[in-house]
């Protein structure tokens, strides 16, 4: 797959370049980051350096996109959007913010962008994208759940978190949902918790 740049009015989506690796370290290093996702922890330059220069590259060729989330075209990296495969054909997008980037509306405005791109036909072509989060990542529901994810259920033991299995919430993107907020979530998000 050909490399994309992606933009609305809200955020510019392109692949992280090598100047991006310490905004990525910086960023994983947060509490919030490392105890929603299932990357390495503690989270080192090296494994920011490996992700940009190995991991991005091998999912863009393999048709899952990466992107760094930011404000500008030339602006600094304020997160992550893309797709990783599943054991079903819907691949599923994941997502994080930095902490000092949060709260500004950059996750929903990002992950919408993207699963434009995921249904476009000049893009991934796709019929369906899915969602998984750990159950209590109430922010990343929130998300989801503004895109217009329908919530479709709780899988015990859904995924592993460095060894060890722990629930997940899941939801699914289909090209022709009406756009969100879905309704029907069962758990209230961080939006309506507040």
């Amino acid at each position: 797959m050909e490399l994309r740049t992606l933009t609305d009015n809200a955020v510019v989506l392109s692949p992280p370049r090598s100047d991006d690796v310490d905004a990525i370290t910086e960023a994983c290093r947060d509490p919030l980051i490392s105890r929603w996702t299932t990357m390495p922890s503690p989270y080192t330059r090296t494994d920011a350096l490996r992700f940009v220069e190995d991991t991005v590259p091998a999912k863009w060729s393999n048709r899952f996109p990466d992107w760094a989330v930011r404000t500008s075209e030339d602006g600094v990296l304020c997160g992550m959007v893309g797709f990783a495969p599943r054991e079903s054909d819907d691949p599923e997008v994941g997502y994080w913010i930095s902490p000092t980037a949060r709260r500004r509306g950059l996750a929903t405005a990002a992950v919408r962008l993207a699963c434009g791109f995921a249904f476009a036909p000049d893009g991934m072509n796709l019929r369906r994208v899915g969602w998984r989060a750990f159950v209590g990542n109430l922010a990343s529901a929130a998300v989801a759940r503004g895109v217009g994810f329908r919530y479709e259920g709780l899988v015990r033991n859904g995924l592993v978190q460095r060894g060890v299995p722990r629930d997940v919430w899941v939801a699914g993107l289909s090209a022709d949902d009406p756009p969100g907020p879905a309704d029907a979530w069962p758990i209230r998000t961080s939006r309506e918790v507040r």
